[in-house]
């Protein structure tokens, strides 16, 4: 699904128009990227959790030239992690 086919989902299932559906939609990502910024944790009870992890910086190796080792360095990566009731709707 797709964030077109999604917005449609939301506009049919909400009763809003396509144009507010989008609205919200829109809304509640740029929500979500804002708090993720902030360092918060985003949690919708039964569906999952939005949060920021850091990666530590690490050693790897070049996939085009094995031999070569390169630095990677730490970065934050944004993780969802679902919610029981999700888990178990997906698991059915």
């Amino acid at each position: 699904m797709n964030k077109a086919e999604l917005v449609s989902s939301i506009a049919e299932k909400s009763g809003l128009t396509k144009k507010d559906a989008e609205s919200a939609l829109n809304a509640f990502m740029k929500s979500v990227e804002e708090a993720l910024v902030r360092g918060e944790k985003v949690q919708l009870v039964g569906f999952g959790t939005f949060e920021v992890r850091e990666r530590k910086a690490r050693k790897g190796r070049n996939p085009r030239n094995p031999q070569e080792v390169i630095d990677i360095p730490a970065s934050n990566a944004p993780v969802f992690k679902a919610g029981k009731s999700l888990k178990e709707a997906v698991n059915k």
